[in-house]
């Protein structure tokens, strides 16, 4: 795939959109941000991975590559479905600040609703559901048993349950479980349903606003995932089921000892013999659930950090080869024009650029990395090619306006000057949420630039600090829970960013 017109497009994941429910969801308020980007004169959502959270609230930490979060699914459409009352909905309604989620509250008050709306589901329903089951044979039998076990048990480490048939998959345990459980994982997958049903209207309805979806691929899943349990011959695990060795990075711009992921790492001959045919599954899911897909840590495929499983940081993390171009040569036999992004961050290497070449792919830059290091690095607006994805930040940055702050008073005035601002930076915050004059001089750069789509984080469109970040690599607390307010998305300036959309041309649609 190559990026063929200039477009933007903006990154929120779905939580982080406002509503009275404590989390962001797949109802009425995405509806409303999906019209907020049309206003813009954009033509992108970017969203981060939609699979179950793990402990620490991480989306890329998930307990399925194929499952998506039954916590963003919207209690107003249950509603509308018939499934809860008014008095339901309205005793659903958060009482916690609106401006981040409160996973334990919030995961008390679903479990008991979505029950609630389980239990009234009509022979109609029940018939959906069960197409929809047969439908999703190749993953959701094993996700929605794991999940069950994983409750019963009190344990999502699947190796430290205490029945080693189960660790073991013993196929007539399985099946007795199957059968003492079957109502469990019949909730469990009224849960997929429901979020399946929601997310394609939601996405029907954005495609219908000129509006793509961009989909967040993690390169590894959770060693406490489906995946791992049912598919350990595919994973680097002892005969135990434990990881021998994991994933990470090794020490770079965002962490200075690395960062330990501890995912498993792959088996890559093993998942060749077969055509690498649990990864084409997941892909297809993927590109059938959103307009394209970014896949997180591209890199890995060109030669991937590999870590001893008891290592305290990723400071001795060894480099192994990855399969290149033969897992792309397959995947583009499966798949002749996947609409993919390549997050090719971090350690750079020729093999790295060669790939990327090879497989035709759009590459990431960053541009708060623009001024942090020599004066003519990738991140630099001016070294961007067309078939390039161009962001302000991601996810795993601090906010623009916090970068601002963090930057040495030498790379601020490299940066300023670079994108010709010459005010008094510090003066120029605006109270009330509209962005600095510094943050427009920034993004307009951005903007002008040859990279044919450009991404902005919500944070960053909104001008808002450090407080706002999503996420910060190496740390476990504060990350992944926050949220805008419907305050919050009224105070940005559409007509700004609709007339940079069309000064720079890239309001019209994307075409890939």
């Amino acid at each position: 795939m190559t990026l063929k017109s200039r477009s933007s497009g903006v990154l929120m994941h779905v939580s982080s959109l406002p509503g009275d429910y404590g989390i962001g969801t797949l109802g009425k308020e995405a509806q409303s941000f999906i019209d907020l980007l049309q206003s813009m004169g954009c033509s992108y959502w970017q969203i981060l991975p939609i699979g179950p959270v793990d402990p620490c609230f991480s989306p890329y930490k998930s307990t399925s590559a194929f499952a998506g979060n039954p916590l963003l699914i919207d209690l107003e459409l249950l509603y509308q479905w018939g499934l809860l009352t008014a008095d339901e909905l309205t005793a659903s309604k958060s009482a916690d600040p609106p401006y981040s989620i409160c996973y334990p509250n919030l995961i008390n008050n679903r479990q008991s609703i979505f029950k609630l709306a389980y239990s009234r589901l009509n022979p109609q329903f029940k018939k959906e559901i069960q197409d929809y089951s047969t439908a999703n044979q190749d993953w959701l039998p094993d996700f929605s048993l794991y999940t069950v076990l994983s409750q019963h048990f009190s344990e999502e480490d699947w190796t430290k349950w205490d029945n080693q048939d189960l660790v073991k998959r013993n196929p007539v345990t399985l099946s007795t479980v199957r059968s003492i459980y079957c109502d469990k994982i019949d909730f469990q997958n009224f849960l997929q349903y429901a979020y399946d049903k929601q997310w394609t209207t939601l996405k029907t309805y954005a495609n219908s606003k000129g509006i793509k979806i961009i989909g967040d691929m993690p390169i590894y899943v959770s060693h406490s995932s489906a995946d791992v349990w049912c598919h350990p011959e595919l994973f680097q695990l002892d005969t135990e089921g434990c990881c021998i060795e994991v994933a990470g990075v090794p020490p770079d711009y965002f962490a200075k000892d690395g960062q330990l992921w501890g995912n498993p790492l792959y088996h890559w001959d093993v998942m060749k013999a077969d055509n690498y045919g649990w990864w084409m599954r997941r892909i297809k899911r993927a590109l059938a659930s959103f307009d394209m897909i970014r896949i997180d840590h591209f890199r890995a495929f060109s030669a991937f950090c590999s870590i001893p499983a008891g290592a305290e940081t990723a400071r001795n993390g060894r480099w192994i080869p990855g399969p290149a171009m033969d897992f792309f040569g397959q995947l583009k036999k499966t798949f002749p024009e996947p609409n993919i992004i390549a997050e090719d961050l971090g350690l750079r290497d020729e093999d790295l650029v060669k790939l990327l070449k090879d497989t035709g792919f759009p590459g990431m830059r960053i541009m708060e990395f623009a001024f942090i290091d020599d004066m003519n690095n990738i991140h630099l607006p001016h070294n961007y090619s067309a078939n390039t994805v161009a962001y302000s930040g991601t996810h795993d940055n601090n906010t623009l306006l916090g970068t601002f702050y963090d930057y040495t008073p030498e790379q601020r005035r490299y940066a300023f000057d670079y994108c010709g601002y010459t005010d008094a930076w510090e003066n120029q915050w605006q109270v009330g949420g509209h962005q600095s004059h510094s943050c427009r001089a920034f993004i307009r750069t951005l903007f002008q630039s040859a990279a044919n789509l450009v991404i902005l984080p919500i944070q960053d469109v909104c001008g808002y600090g450090k407080d706002t970040r999503m996420n910060e690599p190496g740390t476990t607390a504060n990350n992944w829970v926050f949220r805008m307010t419907q305050e919050g998305l009224s105070q940005i300036d559409v007509d700004w960013y609709y007339h940079i959309n069309q000064l720079y041309q890239r309001k019209e649609q994307s075409v890939i």
